[in-house]
């Protein structure tokens, strides 16, 4: 895997470097004792395949930057810096201009260090977006760094555990949510964000928050641009006759496949994924994308021992436990688009977090109707829903209502709907705050600037779906597969431009995406125009009620866990009976994060 790393130490050495290696290897970076700083040139390749960007690196006696990604620049002389000299370079330019402020100046997807060992400084940052990551330690006078964990705590300085805390929000939330780690004392830049060491002293904030003020023109004017700002995003992401496409059918898919198309000029090629089980194929919506705008579809089904093989190599390839089931077929559809000479993907992740596609986000407006119900009338409505049996959906619905957001959207999760001291056991949750997910929640909801329900819950689902969840799933993927993915859909000048758009465009009388499918209605087929999102879901907990060997294998996986002491046993028989009492899509959710958790733990020898 690519990664990037680095030390600062007042104990006079520090180093940065990056390995291309698909193993996860520990650092290999090169420290001089008679000079400060020493960058590691060293490529290993990646997965035999050796497609990968290789980080933009620059050093002078006293200041030495490690960059990965493609950002763009704001200032015309560093534009022309990184034009001639590389990204680096013009970051180290624009830092001796600008100190800190060079971060108004840089955007795209990046994620860098500069150090500057002589005044023990160190500034570390990742984009707006959040498409490249990065985590830091800091400890007893040492700084080390890296975009995977595992290089991290590879370094001898680093003293550090598994955090029962980082489980338990692992649990959560299915993934471990920025800043959070799995290691104690290991932090994850969130997006937007910088850590800066200077002289001892580490300060870490914002230096940028996604700003959502209404455009002034009409709504016919702004349905007239969206085209041509979709348009603009792919062609950033500069396809060639390599580039080939994510394809489920789905909105954002289509539109990225679509324009694609219109721009290449010839048959370009899609790639889709299929599954054996009622109510989870889409190929058929796939198709009808390929077929109305005449490009190449390729395609694959994922099976039961599809499943099976890839699970130990995803848990050992993430740096920490990550629950995402599709990230499954994810990986087949890059590996299969790999394995016909592609050697970059553009996906379509973004879309409904910019422009209002999510089921909840129509449910909580629901909810959030409640809100206006004037006092009098609550003090009538709530004691006689409460008292009269009858109404027990009008009970249920204003208990829900009276939540505040966005602890509100977590009604349903597996730690709230069962009392956490039937599922860990005493001595566990004696270790964690069971508060910390809601806070963590909490505290980047209550950043969205102003008041606006529906730009609350995109701002939040911008880190916590997108940044830490479906970004790592598609990039981690796509790179264990030896291929490159862009995301037009998160090209800058597009989201943006979508956050311009009044909430009550964006969604209409409760209609998702209302906006988007109106501008795009004589673009995209009918039948993707209909569709309700779904996207590479996997019916892992009916294909562990079907097949015996992925059965076998998770329950084997099960009791493997039960052994470490933190779950209650009672609780895992409870779920494998409920699963197989006829609640198998559900329950295998549950099921599926245990499985996951256990072969992390294995696979990194926890």
């Amino acid at each position: 895997m690519s990664s990037i790393y680095g030390w600062l130490s007042t104990a006079t050495t520090s180093a940065l470097g990056y390995t291309l290696d698909s193993q996860f290897a520990a650092s290999t970076c090169l420290t001089a004792a008679t000079e400060r700083v020493a960058i590691n040139h060293e490529r290993a390749g990646l997965g035999g395949h050796g497609n990968v960007q290789v980080p933009s690196v620059y050093q002078t006696a006293g200041l030495s930057v490690i960059l990965e990604g493609t950002p763009h620049w704001d200032d015309p002389v560093l534009a022309e810096q990184a034009h001639k000299l590389g990204a680096a370079a013009a970051l180290a330019e624009g830092y001796l201009r600008y100190g800190r402020s060079v971060l108004e100046k840089i955007k795209g997807p990046f994620a860098f260090a500069l150090l500057q060992p002589e005044r023990n400084y160190a500034l570390l940052a990742i984009d707006r977006i959040g498409i490249y990551p990065l985590a830091f330690y800091y400890a007893d006078g040492l700084l080390v760094l890296a975009s995977q964990l595992g290089q991290l705590v590879a370094h001898s300085g680093v003293k550090t555990e598994t955090d029962p805390q980082g489980i338990f929000n692992y649990l959560y939330f299915h993934m471990i949510p920025s800043p959070g780690s799995i290691y104690k004392g290991v932090s994850k830049l969130q997006p937007g964000e910088f850590a800066e060491l200077d002289s001892g002293s580490l300060k870490r904030d914002f230096y940028w928050h996604r700003h959502y003020q209404d455009s002034l023109l009409s709504k016919a004017e702004l349905l007239r641009q969206l085209p041509a700002q979709l348009e603009q995003a792919v062609a950033a992401c500069v396809p060639d006759e390599h580039t080939g496409a994510f394809l489920s059918g789905g909105l954002d898919s289509s539109t990225v496949t679509g324009f694609f198309q219109k721009l290449a000029g010839r048959p370009v090629d899609a790639f889709t994924m299929g599954f054996d089980a009622e109510g989870y194929d889409e190929m058929e919506y796939a198709r009808a994308a390929a077929q109305h705008f005449k490009v190449k579809l390729h395609e694959y089904y994922v099976t039961p021992a599809d499943v099976l093989q890839a699970i130990p190599l995803i848990a050992q390839t993430y740096s920490e436990p990550f629950g995402n089931a599709s990230a499954i077929p994810t990986y087949y559809c890059a590996k299969f688009a790999r394995e016909r000479g592609m050697t970059q993907l553009l996906a379509g992740d973004g879309g409904d977090e910019i422009f209002a596609g999510n089921a909840r986000y129509a449910k909580q407006l629901v909810f959030d109707v409640y809100r206006h119900v004037p006092g009098f009338a609550k003090a009538v409505l709530e004691p006689l829903a409460g008292g009269l049996p009858p109404l027990q959906k009008l009970k249920s619905y204003i208990d829900q209502a009276n939540i505040p957001m966005p602890a509100r959207m977590e009604t349903y999760n597996f730690l709230h709907r069962t009392p956490l001291a039937e599922i860990f056991s005493e001595d566990f949750l004696g270790q964690i705050d069971a508060e910390v997910p809601l806070h963590t929640l909490q505290s980047t909801y209550r950043r969205t600037p102003g008041n606006d329900l529906v730009k609350q819950m995109l701002y939040l689902d911008g880190k916590f779906t997108l940044a830490d969840n479906d970004l790592r799933k598609v990039s981690q993927m796509c790179e264990l597969a030896g291929i490159r993915v862009q995301y037009p859909m998160l090209q800058e000048n597009l989201v943006e431009f979508a956050a311009t758009i009044p909430s009550k465009w964006l969604m209409q009388r409760f209609e998702l995406r209302a906006f988007y499918r109106e501008s795009l209605q004589n673009f995209l087929p009918k039948t993707t125009l209909a569709k309700n999102k779904q996207g590479f879901g996997l019916p892992f907990g009916v294909w562990m009620a079907e097949d015996k060997e992925l059965k076998q294998f998770a329950e084997a996986s099960l009791a493997s866990i039960e052994k470490r002491n933190f779950l209650n046993p009672a609780y895992i028989k409870k779920l494998i009976q409920l699963h197989q009492e006829g609640h198998a899509s559900y329950y295998g959710v549950m099921i599926w994060l245990l499985i996951m958790l256990e072969q992390w733990l294995v696979s990194h020898s926890v």
